[in-house]
């Protein structure tokens, strides 16, 4: 068949742009080394009756109007796509020794509860919360392609973003003189980024922390129907997704990639597939690598030149004979640290592999949504995310696969420990089944280069203008990845769909 956009890769930004171009009737085809599709969204399932999601929690900017519903309604999915909001009054509790604080939607209530915790602090913590919304809007006039008349009308907000270019989150935290407690808690979404404040890009955690506060949901019909929604909008339209073909090598005629080399994982054949645009799903840096990084501009050669995000631990649990609601878990997320300093509880864990006194992330699947379970009817999911140093697993995993599983225990009893002591007495006991993953999992399933969870890392360097971008300098070539977009649920939704507007000239977001 004649392929107008041959996809290497599966994951979300590149399902977006296959979908939208399909449904404009261009021939697209979707290579996946994988044998499901969706990167990091994609499903899994254990023991023939437990489903996980691999590496998705919740998501934002899913509202009526917003980005991802925009996309879906283009597409016609957004009856069929829907999503579950959290509870708006608290969508992630903060906890730490001597402190709880619940996040909520409306700011002047989160000024409100920060002010009761911190009395001496009140007026520091309220200009740094009213600060945040007004980066906020900078940004949003600032993004790419400039709305020039939104951006005159929001110029001092605009100007008030420009300040933080260079900033992490510590940065901010040290401008507005904030208590180190209330630190801690406002960046306990650390998770979501893998950095603690003193190497997060402040606009990173804006984006996010704000995107949730303006609604937080995970899909009715779990992360699995997301994916497979857009691969059916992908197939009606006469495309295909064709699943363990690994892409092997481009197909490069002086300048201009004219498609790629492919083995099927499964017959272990090789074919050659000729396209007259080829989109790049897989890391951008492994993709200049097997092409040649001298064939690209020197100017697209400094983008590649970035540091992968941290990766991360994962524990999935399947619970019996217990319902967590009567322990205060629902349509929210909880979020623990051990130490007063987030920077120091990373440090301990990342560097120094020391789990003792850890924080991390606790989100429950089943208590989220009452569609289509995925689990038994008498179980619910639990499941629990952290820091990991991909070189120590890796080298553990290689050379002492003991040591590699006695590790990954040793984590996952710490956490455990903090659940009883802090949560559920007793929790242990009604674990049925388990398993853990490291950074090695995360590459071996979700072919991340050093298992990363977010392509480059999401400091101030890597957030400014000199992010790389869809621009490849190689004729007919294009990346459309977290790493030359954004990371995220609803940014890769994003991805895709910018990079569809710039191909077709179809814009349909603002």
């Amino acid at each position: 068949m004649k392929i107008d956009y041959l996809i290497a890769g599966s994951g979300l930004s590149a399902l977006v742009f296959a979908a939208l171009m399909a449904k404009s009737g261009k021939k697209v085809l979707v290579l996946e080394a994988h044998e499901h599709p969706g990167g990091f969204g994609h499903t899994f399932e254990l023991a023939n009756k437990y489903r996980f999601n691999a590496q998705l929690h919740y998501v934002w900017d899913c509202g009526e109007g917003q980005t991802v519903n925009r996309i879906l309604k283009r597409l016609n999915m957004d009856k069929e796509v829907t999503f579950e909001q959290y509870n708006p009054n608290g969508f992630d509790q903060m906890m730490m020794p001597g402190y709880l604080l619940d996040i909520p939607s409306d700011n002047n209530e989160l000024i409100k509860r920060l002010a009761v915790l911190f009395p001496n602090d009140a007026d520091n913590n309220k200009r740094f919360i009213l600060e945040i919304q007004k980066v906020r809007e900078g940004l949003r006039s600032l993004t790419f392609p400039i709305n020039f008349m939104k951006l005159i009308k929001n110029f001092d907000e605009a100007l008030c973003a420009l300040k933080y270019l260079n900033s992490t989150l510590q940065d901010a935290f040290n401008k507005f003189k904030l208590p180190q407690e209330a630190q801690t808690l406002l960046a306990l979404q650390w998770v979501d980024f893998l950095l603690p404040p003193d190497q997060l890009s402040f606009y990173a955690w804006v984006i996010l922390f704000t995107g949730y506060q303006q609604g937080a949901f995970y899909p009715t019909k779990h992360f699995e129907h997301v994916i497979n929604s857009l691969v059916k909008v992908i197939e009606d339209n006469e495309g295909k997704v064709l699943l363990n073909y690994e892409v092997t090598n481009f197909l490069v005629d002086k300048q201009t990639v004219t498609g790629v080399n492919a083995i099927n994982r499964i017959t272990h054949q090789n074919h050659e597939f000729i396209a007259e645009t080829t989109i790049c799903n897989i890391d951008p840096k492994k993709a200049a690598r097997m092409i040649g990084i001298n064939k690209f501009s020197l100017a697209v050669q400094k983008k590649l030149d970035y540091e992968y995000s941290p990766s991360n631990f994962m524990a999935y649990c399947v619970v019996k004979d217990i319902d967590l609601r009567n322990y205060d878990f629902g349509n929210w997320n909880r979020f623990y640290c051990g130490h007063r300093d987030l920077n120091e509880a990373f440090y301990q864990m990342y560097e120094k592999h020391d789990y003792s006194n850890p924080s991390f992330a606790i989100t429950t699947p089943t208590l989220l949504t009452e569609h289509e379970r995925d689990c038994p009817e008498d179980c619910q999911i639990v499941e629990f995310l952290t820091v990991a140093n991909y070189n120590y697993f890796k080298n553990l995993k290689d050379n002492d696969k003991k040591a590699y599983r006695q590790k990954k225990q040793e984590i996952l009893d710490h956490i455990l420990d903090v659940v009883e002591k802090n949560y559920i007495p007793n929790f242990r006991k009604y674990i049925v089944f388990h398993i853990t993953g490291t950074p090695t999992t995360n590459e071996r399933f979700c072919w991340c280069p050093q298992g990363n969870s977010y392509g480059s890392n999401l400091t101030p360097q890597n957030m400014g203008i000199g992010r790389l971008t869809y621009k490849t300098s190689l004729n007919r070539f294009y990346f459309c990845n977290a790493s030359s977009g954004y990371p995220g649920f609803a940014p890769t939704f994003w991805t895709g769909a910018m990079l569809y507007q710039r191909l077709s000239n179809d814009w349909f977001l603002p």
